[in-house]
């Protein structure tokens, strides 16, 4: 397909198509005239993968370049090609140095010690969970996470992974990765707001036994 064709299926404007072909994001078309270039089903793909990384996931040019980077070396087995996605969807995060972060921080190492659980030391989670452990504990709130991460295994062994198409093109797992990392999780935070106050309908509304009473249900 032309470039017009290109633009029409995807829905991405001529003039942003030609500048993610001058930034390296999307790969040139088959040259078959001086003034004239085709485009094929990779291209869709992969402009679907853009949209999806700027749109979606919010990222920079930058970011995206080495997530684009990794799927297009082959060499890169899928698992860390995925990883480079999903660390750049991670919220930056700078470390606190003392006591409570060292101590969060280790809380963090040992959890993740204890579920078994396969993480990079450098994954940007790691960090991340330590500085909202560090909030928590400021705050006086309880920093047991063990159901917390029971459910999160559950959903991503049962669920999650499942969704990622392994064994297709490199650029539609990365795609699916983004989608759903970002939606799902999304939609994960709306439905728990959505249980926790039909929760506390049932238990608090009037008529409700601890309403009556005073005692749990």
């Amino acid at each position: 397909m032309r470039i017009s064709e290109l633009s029409a299926e995807s829905g991405v404007a001529i003039p942003t198509i030609k500048y993610y072909l001058r930034e390296g994001l999307l790969h040139q078309g088959e040259q078959v005239a001086a003034t004239r270039a085709e485009y094929g089903d990779s291209h869709l793909r992969r402009l679907r993968l853009i949209r999806a990384l700027l749109e979606v996931g919010r990222l920079p040019v930058a970011s995206i370049k080495k997530i684009i980077k990794a799927v297009e070396d082959e060499s890169m087995p899928v698992h860390y090609m995925l990883g480079t996605a999903h660390y750049a969807l991670a919220p930056a995060v700078q470390p606190e140095p003392g006591p409570e972060w060292d101590s969060a921080r280790a809380q963090v190492d040992d959890l993740l010690t204890g579920l078994g659980w396969s993480v990079d030391q450098q994954a940007p989670a790691r960090d991340e969970l330590a500085q909202t452990l560090v909030r928590m504990r400021q705050l006086g709130l309880s920093t047991d996470l063990s159901p917390y991460a029971e459910a999160a295994y559950r959903l991503v062994s049962e669920v999650d992974m499942h969704t990622i198409p392994y064994d297709g093109p490199r650029d539609t797992a990365v795609e699916a990765l983004v989608l759903g990392t970002v939606l799902y999780g999304r939609a994960f935070d709306a439905l728990r707001r959505l249980a926790q106050e039909s929760e506390s309908a049932r238990i608090l509304s009037p008529g409700s036994p601890r309403s009556q009473t005073g005692a749990e249900p």
